[in-house]
Order: C-alpha cells, then sequence, then structure tokens
C-alpha cells in the first residue's frame, strides 16, 4: 500500500518530471529500430545471395563459418552505430561530459550491462533505463535474425534437408 502511495504521490506531485526522457527516448527508440530492421534485412539479402553463390562449392562448413562470422560483425557494427546514436543524444543534450564518456555510457546501457562508471546528468538518467528498453528490443531482433540466417543458410548445404 505505502508503496503505491509513493508512486501516487509522486504523480500527483510533478508529473511532468521525466517528460523530456520520454519525448526524447520515444523517438530514439523508434528510430534505431527501423535503422536495425534495414540493417537486418540488408544483411540478410546479403548473406542469402553469397550463401546461394557458393551452394555449388565443395566447402559447405566453411562457407557457412564465412557467412556466419560477416553477419555477426555487420549486426554488431548496426548496434554500434545505434548506440553512437543514443551518445550523440546524451551530448546534445548535455547529459554527459564528451564523446567518450556518451559512447561508453550508451554501450553500457543499451547492452543492459551497467558497469560503466557513468552517471547522466539527474534530469537525464531516465534515458538511461530507456535506452536498456531500446537494447532489448534490438538484442531481441538480432536474436531472431541470427537464427534465421542459421537456418538459411544450413539448408544451402547439401546434406542438410527441411521436413
Amino acid at each position: 500500500m505505502r508503496i503505491a502511495q509513493a508512486a501516487c504521490n509522486f504523480i500527483a506531485v510533478n508529473p511532468m518530471a521525466w517528460s523530456a526522457d520520454w519525448a526524447w527516448g520515444a523517438p530514439l527508440i523508434v528510430l534505431t529500430v527501423v535503422i536495425h530492421v534495414l540493417g537486418l534485412g540488408l544483411i540478410y539479402q546479403k548473406a542469402v545471395r553469397v550463401s546461394s553463390d557458393m551452394m555449388e562449392r565443395r566447402h559447405a562448413l566453411v562457407m557457412f563459418m564465412v557467412v556466419m562470422g560477416a553477419t555477426t560483425l555487420l549486426a554488431t557494427g548496426v548496434h554500434a552505430v545505434e548506440a553512437g546514436i543514443w551518445a550523440a543524444a546524451y551530448r546534445l543534450l548535455g547529459a554527459l561530459p564528451d564523446n567518450k564518456s556518451a559512447m561508453l555510457y550508451s554501450l553500457s546501457a543499451i547492452t543492459s550491462y551497467g558497469h560503466a562508471n557513468l552517471v547522466l546528468e539527474k534530469h537525464w538518467q531516465l534515458m538511461g533505463a530507456i535506452e536498456a528498453l531500446n537494447g532489448m528490443l534490438v538484442f531481441g531482433l538480432t536474436t531472431a535474425f541470427m537464427f534465421g540466417i542459421i537456418d538459411r543458410v544450413w539448408l544451402f548445404d547439401g546434406r542438410a534437408t527441411r521436413n
């Protein structure tokens, strides 16, 4: 009961306390998810094209490892771009003092690692949690994507069959 009263008091006393965090965070989530989906789509097209071109070669396992390695590296690059967008927002808002700390904080938040000894300016602290929410979304998409690539590329191996 005390928790509910405290929450109601917080909302009643200062309902707009975190509105700026959401005003910045929600569009950043939409932007990074759209970038993520487009990036993964382009990676998928390339991976499938390379896999089908190499399908007739003898070393299917080597081909699979190369495609998966390149896919992993490119997906990691997409995540880095998205963390960079959040870092740029932190710098623009004055939430962190320099580019290096902004990127470190962003990578720490988006991965939910949270071990960087950095703290956003008090007014912007909710944005770190919003970025962690964003990270859950894009890492979930990446997990599904990687599974799909494994399934698709593995099928190009002549020994693999589908039910």
